[in-house]
């Protein structure tokens, strides 16, 4: 009796074995095979548009994309700490010119994929049209005691843009102190809907994608640098399919679902 309890223990300690060295073996596998998929890091505001078309991609093609999505600035700066992703889109030029100044990039993969327009956002509730003017923009008298939501001027492209534009119709210094300075152009629609700004500076795309905001005012193409969204294959890219989901975003079928949620075209060098 005892020789056979050793046996049975004997036994269900290999079966215990071979399942823990197979589920190590799946464990294993698995990370190994969502390396060879696609991963993207893209701007915070492309999130909509870009997992439609990355779910359009997997329907026609059956490969897998992973998609990442924060600011531009917490993107590069992952991808020069060696974060694995295939392809970043950026929602300016100075992010990916700063990966490409690093060598972190593949210089002959980058391209302008798409153009957005700067939009002033109030949440629906309080919203009513202002002067987006130069030297006639009534901001501060509207804001009174009030916030101001937009990105990081410093740091998330947003909030650069933003920076342009509210210098270039003479309020910056007054809207300033009054600023809500987010994390990405996401965050600063969050704080407007949810009513802890009274008005935001986001993009157009985002604006369309929230209900509880409206966009109250937009800005002039001339207050600020055109917003583009240059992408390209990082340096480091291992997936097999990068390049073949990379053609497919600039593809006219691609660019149909961006539109839809208020991207454009991305403007041409001269703009």
């Amino acid at each position: 009796m005892g020789r056979w309890l050793s046996n049975l223990n004997r036994r269900s300690v290999a079966k215990v074995t071979v399942a823990a060295a197979v589920g190590g073996l799946i464990a294993f596998a698995a990370p190994a095979a969502q390396a060879r998929n696609t991963l993207v890091m893209a701007a915070a505001s492309l999130k909509d548009g870009l997992e439609e078309v990355g779910k359009l991609y997997e329907q026609k093609t059956g490969q897998k994309v992973g998609m990442s999505f924060a600011a531009s600035s917490a993107l590069a700066k992952q991808i020069e700490q060696q974060a694995p992703a295939d392809i970043f889109i950026s929602a300016d030029l100075d992010w990916m010119d700063y990966l490409a100044k690093r060598d972190l990039i593949r210089a002959d993969t980058r391209s302008n994929l798409l153009g957005n327009r700067l939009v002033l956002i109030a949440p629906k509730a309080v919203a009513s049209p202002i002067r987006v003017e130069k030297d006639n923009f009534p901001i501060v008298e509207r804001l009174g005691s009030s916030r101001l939501a937009t990105g990081e001027p410093n740091s998330v492209p947003v909030g650069k843009y933003a920076k342009a534009a509210l210098t270039y119709l003479g309020v910056w210094d007054q809207v300033e102190p009054k600023l809500v300075r987010a994390e990405s152009v996401r965050s600063a629609l969050a704080f407007v809907s949810r009513g802890e700004a009274l008005m935001g500076i986001v993009y157009e795309t985002d604006a369309k994608v929230d209900k509880g905001v409206e966009i109250i005012g937009t800005f002039p193409a001339e207050s600020h640098p055109p917003v583009i969204y240059p992408v390209a294959l990082t340096a480091k890219s291992e997936a097999p399919d990068a390049a073949r989901f990379l053609d497919f975003l600039k593809s006219a079928e691609a660019l149909t679902v961006f539109k839809k949620y208020g991207f454009s075209a991305a403007p041409s060098p001269q703009t």
